[in-house]
């Protein structure tokens, strides 16, 4: 595998927190708190070179037939718009993933792909795994294919343990051979499951979209009451899984979760995440941000560098390193 079995170094300069109650550290909770300043350079222009948005989609129905079973019914988002959206907050690279709507049929997401071509793009499929063959798994490598998605979460399932280790053991034995990545797309509150599932599966896992949490029950915090993240069931045992070491946790698509007015929750989650595992914590836009409109996601990257600000190297973790380490990505 090419991550560590160890945990991370805790390069924020403080402790990892596993108890219930959360203290930020002061130098970081002050990125929480102030309202950072306006800084004279374009957003395309403070992003580190070869960033990457680690998670986004290209639709074209019209081309590529979207599943009979999707949820929803997508416009168009082709590559070019993408490369167009990436090009306006300073993103080089991209990793498609496949989207619910198309179900397993990955071709809307390879078209793209071989466009691109493996020195700017990476894959994340969805398949059958009973219903693949090792021959096609091997051409999709080819193209930059690296990882296998399991969406739980945009379809409504909850699983209970056993069928979620089985589905898991099913898809790590495609993955495993490949050294591609699981990701995941579950409820927060499914997390707890995965420590005792994940040591034995032998490949590296990704979970979406900062877990998914429900935060709308919980108090959103404020400068002089900050939010705890502690409190959301399942956060503890994500801080558990990356700090082990062979699992990532994205930081975003935050629009899915909360509006602006609890923004401070997703600041404190990713603070968590950042201090507990540094190196495993990626950056991506969820682009075009499906069954949303009007969104403008630079407000978001805004506060991402604002949380790397002060620690050296960690915007070169968040927005490039630590992609490229997941998924397999010579770098220089």
């Amino acid at each position: 595998m090419l991550t560590s079995t160890q945990p991370s170094s805790n390069i924020l300069g403080t402790s990892p927190r596993l108890s219930l109650t959360a203290i930020p550290s002061p130098r970081i909770e002050k990125r929480l708190s102030h309202t950072p300043a306006v800084s004279p350079l374009p957003l395309k222009h403070r992003l580190p070179l070869q960033s990457w948005d680690s998670h986004m989609h290209v639709v074209e129905p019209q081309r590529f037939p979207v599943s009979k079973s999707a949820v929803y019914q997508p416009a168009v988002h082709t590559l070019d718009d993408a490369l167009a959206f990436e090009s306006t907050i300073g993103v080089e690279n991209l990793v498609f993933v496949q989207p619910s709507i198309y179900g397993t049929d990955n071709s809307c997401l390879l078209a793209a792909l071989v466009k691109l071509g493996p020195s700017r793009g990476r894959g994340v499929v969805v398949v059958d795994p009973d219903n693949i063959q090792t021959e096609t798994l091997d051409e999709w490598h080819a193209l930059g294919v690296r990882g296998l998605r399991v969406n739980l979460q945009s379809v409504g399932k909850v699983m209970e343990k056993s069928e979620l280790e089985k589905t898991l053991r099913r898809h790590a034995d495609i993955a495993r051979p490949r050294n591609w990545v699981i990701e995941l797309y579950l409820p927060l509150k499914m997390v707890p499951m995965l420590e005792s599932i994940a040591p034995s599966l032998g490949v590296t896992l990704c979970i979406d979209h900062f877990g998914s949490p429900e935060l709308s029950s919980l108090p959103k915090g404020s400068d002089s009451n900050p939010f705890d993240p502690y409190q959301l069931p399942g956060f503890r045992s994500v801080i558990s899984l990356i700090q082990a070491g062979n699992t990532y946790i994205k930081v975003s698509a935050p629009y899915r979760l909360t509006g602006d007015q609890t923004q401070h929750q997703l600041k404190a989650m990713a603070h968590e995440f950042l201090t507990a595992a540094p190196d495993r914590v990626i950056y991506a836009t969820d682009w075009p941000h499906t069954r949303f409109t009007g969104i403008d996601i630079s407000p978001f990257t805004e506060w991402c560098l604002d949380l790397c600000e002060e620690v050296p190297g960690l915007a070169e973790k968040l927005f490039r390193r630590n992609t490229e380490r997941m998924l397999s990505v010579s770098s220089n």
